[in-house]
């Protein structure tokens, strides 16, 4: 498990914690998640799930052996990473997808950069995964962009028009990361 200590911001004095999601962060995971659904692009879900659901999220993801993480302050939640399947058919079994979200009153400050290199290192040490993917919604998502190829991501391409969302067709951006401890033929 990723536990992992940082500053917050280069303004900020209070440390940034990384570690394992909790059910009992289910609301606050809620509550990040319900601002990209409906301010954003970068998901293209259109209702937010609420508490519950995002526990069950979580739980099934858990359970299947996939980390999520939190980033955590003096002031609460701040941000989650997971990794999930990236299709549910059985030959994909050795590929990842990740999802990063920030709450977006402390966007820029790093966050991202943190849990997503805590998220790798996870996927790193499970030794299960040849590669990661990042599907990301929206090819104007510059920072979600800059953060994967910050972290080793190369763009494999993009899907035109893919998604339909605040009336205008969306792109997806396909980005795409060896994992060097992976499982290779």
């Amino acid at each position: 498990m990723a536990i992992a200590t940082t500053k917050s911001g280069p303004a900020s004095a209070a440390p940034l914690i990384i570690r394992p999601a909790e059910l009992g962060d289910a609301a606050a995971l809620a509550t990040i998640y319900a601002h990209h659904v409906l301010h954003g692009t970068a998901t293209f879900e259109e209702v937010p799930p609420g508490e519950g659901e995002m526990a069950a999220r979580l739980s099934e993801l858990r359970a299947g052996g996939y980390p999520w993480l939190v980033a955590e302050d003096d002031d609460g939640l701040s941000g989650y990473a997971y990794l999930g399947p990236h299709k549910a058919r059985s030959a994909y079994r050795f590929t990842a997808e990740d999802s990063v979200y920030i709450a977006p009153e402390r966007t820029g400050r790093g966050i991202g950069t943190a849990l997503l290199g805590a998220l790798l290192s996870d996927a790193e040490r499970l030794q299960r995964f040849a590669t990661v993917m990042a599907v990301i919604g929206d090819s104007a998502n510059a920072a979600s962009i800059a953060l994967h190829r910050k972290h080793g991501f190369e763009l494999i391409g993009t899907a035109k028009g893919l998604g339909y969302k605040f009336g205008r067709f969306i792109d997806v951006v396909y980005m795409q990361r060896w994992m060097p401890d992976g499982p290779r033929m």
